[in-house]
């Protein structure tokens, strides 16, 4: 869902909008005001039961969906197989590809921290069986 902005432009006298497309229109008081409170959450379950409320089944969906075709995409397959995979359209695919590659980071930041998540486990579990 995208915002547009009115620019007000005056031509002979004569004012009228103009719709412009502004690259930050969703960060407004109210997102960040959102993301404030995502910021609170302590535990996965607290996440089930925030999203389940702020979000409909769809959107849920949606935004899981996105999040493999990311996680998918980093893995390096092809998006034929990430379609087959996760039934996002190729289009889409395509778009969350250019967000990752030219993004805002976000994408970049999460499969990483992710990634290094998964690697602190392993260690922890290698050290573990280790001592034993």
């Amino acid at each position: 869902m995208l915002q547009r902005y009115h620019n007000r432009t005056n031509f002979s006298n004569h004012i009228r909008e103009v719709p412009v497309m502004a690259t930050d229109s969703w960060r407004t008081d109210e997102t960040g005001a959102l993301f404030d409170a995502i910021l609170q959450l302590d535990s996965a379950a607290e996440a089930d039961r925030f999203f389940r409320d702020l979000c409909t089944l769809g959107e849920l969906r949606d935004l899981g969906m996105r999040w493999a075709v990311a996680r998918l995409l980093d893995q390096g397959l092809h998006y034929a197989e990430i379609s087959e995979r996760t039934g996002a359209s190729t289009a889409t695919i395509t778009r969350i590809a250019s967000w990752l590659r030219h993004g805002e980071g976000g994408y970049r930041l999460m499969l990483d921290r992710m990634a290094d998540s998964r690697d602190r486990g392993a260690d922890s579990r290698d050290r573990g069986a280790d001592s034993s």
